[in-house]
């Protein structure tokens, strides 16, 4: 197949630091690419991802409109050179605009909320060649109030990158990773530990705008070097597979619901419990007292710590496997390619 994908304009792919989509496009390309695809990408000028024809975006702001502009004229151009079976965007539907009444079979995958205005005349305009994916249950159920075709293919991690630990010391710590912010719960995270009497190391970017440097000072400084709580800052990939695997748990109680939360699954995937909360498609990803607990108060979160132990790493490292490994995900959008490039096939002969 020629399949021809695209990423917002912000990031390189991969990217060179955070960037959880990008990260995902990157790992398509090369999955693609392995097994025998042709394989386009639009993307920023700096990616450096294994496609096998590179067009870079013209725009750099997802929500400036000239930059719109300037990206909806390099896609439709994309779409001219490259000739594609099949068109997979991960960036903005407005860029589809000039290809929307076209019968190449079009995917727009979602990642975060979709605007339901948008999503709504896309499906008016596409006519049937326009298929929606979210990365959660979650997404997918908010989605579908616009009307479309839509299919849930999660996000996934690249197993050989994290390495299970079957086992960890009696006095491991927690581990909290992510952003340092209100809505990822880092001060629930400090809260439950100090009361279960449990270390935590936290690892993650600090937000720099006002109100995160105000949580910053207020519910989290106060706590470092007390107690057994840590922060370390952000995290590479080594890093984050070596801190991970010596955690007792993961416990990112989040104060939002999270579209997915790609750290929740690396997490399972180096066999370590993940302490959360039943919020957007945590439920998706961790089964209660399986592959950790989803709580939803400090009492509860206090009681996961003290029964972390009764969870079976190898199972959460299972789960990954049977569920969100890169193998499993990319036959997902691959069966799905193949299907609306049939039934396009069908409907172009019948006509």
């Amino acid at each position: 197949m020629r399949i021809l994908l695209t990423a917002d304009p912000e990031l390189p792919v991969p990217p060179k630091l955070y960037g959880g989509i990008e990260r995902i496009v990157d790992l398509l390309v090369t999955e693609l690419v392995n097994r025998g695809h042709t394989i386009g990408l639009v993307a920023h000028p700096e990616s450096t991802s294994k496609a096998s024809q590179f067009f870079p975006w013209w725009g750099k702001q997802s929500q400036n409109k000239l930059d719109a502009l300037k990206n909806t004229k390099v896609l439709w151009s994309a779409v001219q050179k490259f000739q594609p079976d099949i068109l997979h965007s991960f960036s903005r539907i407005f860029y589809l605009l000039p290809l929307l009444n076209s019968s190449l079979p079009k995917i727009m995958s979602y990642q975060r909320n979709p605007s339901l205005r948008t999503t709504s005349w896309g499906t008016k305009l596409a006519r049937g060649s326009l298929t929606f994916t979210g990365c959660s249950d979650y997404i997918c159920g908010i989605g579908q109030h616009a009307g479309g075709v839509w299919h849930t293919i999660h996000n996934c991690v690249e197993l050989d990158k994290y390495t299970f630990q079957p086992t960890v010391k009696s006095d491991a710590p927690l581990v909290f990773l992510s952003r340092v912010e209100s809505i990822k719960g880092a001060h629930q995270a400090i809260a439950a530990a100090r009361q279960a009497k449990k270390p935590l190391i936290i690892a993650g970017n600090q937000v720099n705008s006002e109100e995160g440097k105000n949580y910053w000072e207020q519910e989290i400084a106060p706590y470092l070097g007390k107690d057994g709580i840590e922060y370390i800052g952000s995290v590479n990939d080594e890093q984050k597979n070596e801190l991970l695997g010596q955690a007792a748990a993961m416990i990112v109680p989040i104060q939002w619901d999270e579209p997915f939360g790609i750290v929740f699954a690396e997490a399972l995937a180096c066999g370590t419990p993940v302490i959360s909360c039943p919020r957007g498609a945590l439920p998706e990803i961790v089964r209660q007292g399986i592959d950790g607990y989803l709580v939803n108060n400090l009492e509860e979160a206090v009681s996961a710590i003290a029964n972390i132990s009764k969870i079976n790493r190898e199972r959460c490292r299972q789960r990954v496997e049977q569920c969100f490994s890169a193998d499993v995900v990319v036959s997902k959008y691959e069966h799905l390619y193949h299907s609306l490039i049939f039934s396009n096939t069908l409907v172009l002969a019948e006509n």
